[in-house]
């Protein structure tokens, strides 16, 4: 059902089409002039009008330019008895979705409007995906505790409106691909292509056509053109993921293309210009590539304009608590189970695990223990094996004097907290009791479970 709007100065002709909509289940109004339609176009939106071409004091056309200003989304069917191919053309160029000449065959007019609320319906639905993807990917959604993760949200703020090259290393599951549609969202080409390619998937003799296109008959298996990356990504940025995976010929052509801003399809001599923003990701160090002869220097240093060195979450514990509830929120939504906590013991134990797949291993496990959930709290017994183990030696772990980024400070915060929540998870949450086992008083358990963030 859509919301019709019908501009015609003849009544027959409007009491007719009227009858007709409401019968295929539209809502349907009429208008009689131009003065009319935009009184009921204000007052709500209409999803399609069909207007005549020839209206007093103000015509068809006059509607159409004004609906464009006011209305942009709306869809506008032009009718008339005096066919021109000139005023066709205009109706088209500035905004028209179809142009019907009187008298018109009413099936084909049903056919015409059911195809223009479908041009509609895939407009919004373009809207909506992209409004969310503008929250996804919204710095706010970047959300840390940590110093590192800090500094390195304060760069992507700095970086995004810019048009420099950036370069992303970091261990697998870090959220490199995350940071680099951070980027291009925030950047003044947010509303062009972002466009990623895992250079470690594709089989050598494919890179080059993926990233750069063929034509026709360019080589064996060409039995068409073919546009490249480049091109579909022209005003946006490309994504190359796992840059440190492509082959020494490929990296030599991808150099030429960011020093010259064209490309040339294989088959074809003739050389296109792009404007494209490359983000390159990693799990490898490029520099000890560069060293050992497996990536080009003079590469390196054109990708790595700024370099994101994002940290791997054993050093950055202080997010686990933080990143575990935005999962447990997104999850238990998507499940419809909201209302979910972790047991204090189970939190504990997801901050003394090393994570080794980093926040993608987090995100999973968080999916998997909602999945296998029966209760409002998520306990030892939905974690993964690997990691509920880990309970069994938790304090070993706690009193190990690690050899980097040490901090005195932040192991005892963790020992507090690791047996504050035993304290509490063995009274049943009755928190005079966890005083009473901990020996100290409920004042003062209040006061670190405030410190410490564990209300």
């Amino acid at each position: 059902m859509a919301d019709l709007l019908i501009v015609d100065d003849e009544l027959s002709m409007r009491e007719f089409l009227h009858v007709f909509f409401t019968k295929d289940g539209h809502v349907v109004r009429t208008a009689a002039s131009v003065p009319q339609a935009q009184k009921f176009c204000l007052e709500s939106t209409p999803d399609l009008v069909l207007t005549d071409l020839r209206l007093p004091e103000q015509s068809g056309m006059d509607l159409l330019r004004w609906l464009r200003q006011e209305c942009p989304d709306t869809q506008i069917i032009m009718m008339t008895a005096f066919a021109s191919t000139e005023t066709a053309i205009e109706a088209m160029r500035l905004g028209a979705y179809d142009y019907q000449i009187k008298p018109f065959k009413v099936e084909e007019l049903r056919v015409v409007t059911e195809k223009a609320l479908e041009k509609l319906t895939l407009i919004k639905t373009n809207k909506n995906l992209t409004e969310q993807l503008q929250g996804q990917f919204s710095l706010s959604k970047l959300k840390s505790k940590s110093a590192k993760m800090a500094e390195i949200i304060d760069l992507i703020e700095r970086i995004a409106p810019t048009q420099v090259n950036v370069l992303i290393e970091g261990e697998s599951g870090t959220g490199k691909e995350l940071v680099a549609r951070t980027i291009h969202e925030h950047s003044k080409q947010s509303d062009s292509p972002f466009i990623a390619l895992n250079c470690a998937a594709l089989p050598e003799h494919l890179i080059e056509s993926e990233l750069f296109g063929h034509e026709a008959g360019s080589f064996t298996g060409a039995t068409g053109a073919k546009q490249g990356l480049f091109e579909a990504a022209h005003g946006g940025t490309l994504l190359l993921d796992e840059i440190g995976e492509m082959p020494l010929n490929i990296q030599a052509k991808l150099l030429r293309v960011l020093q010259e801003k064209k490309i040339r399809r294989i088959g074809e001599q003739v050389e296109k210009d792009v404007d494209v923003r490359i983000v390159a990701a990693t799990n490898k160090q490029l520099k000890n590539l560069v060293s050992e002869n497996l990536f080009r220097e003079d590469l390196y240093y054109r990708l790595n304009v700024v370099k994101i060195q994002l940290p791997p979450l054993r050093e950055r514990p202080e997010d686990i608590p933080l990143l575990a509830e935005i999962f447990l929120d997104r999850y238990s939504k998507q499940m419809q189970c909201e209302g979910k906590t972790f047991s204090p013991q189970a939190l504990a134990v997801l901050m003394e695990y090393d994570f080794p797949g980093n926040v993608r291993e987090l995100q999973n496990c968080i999916e998997r223990s909602i999945a296998l959930s029966t209760t409002d709290e998520l306990t030892l017994k939905e974690l993964p094996e690997e990691i509920s183990r880990n309970d069994n030696d938790s304090t070993n772990r706690l009193l190990v004097l690690h050899s980097e980024n040490f901090s005195l400070e932040n192991r005892l915060n963790e020992l507090e907290k690791y047996f504050i929540s035993q304290a509490i998870e063995r009274s049943g949450g009755v928190k005079t009791r966890a005083a009473k086992l901990l020996g100290i008083t409920f004042r003062t358990l209040r006061y670190r479970l405030q410190k410490l963030d564990l209300e």
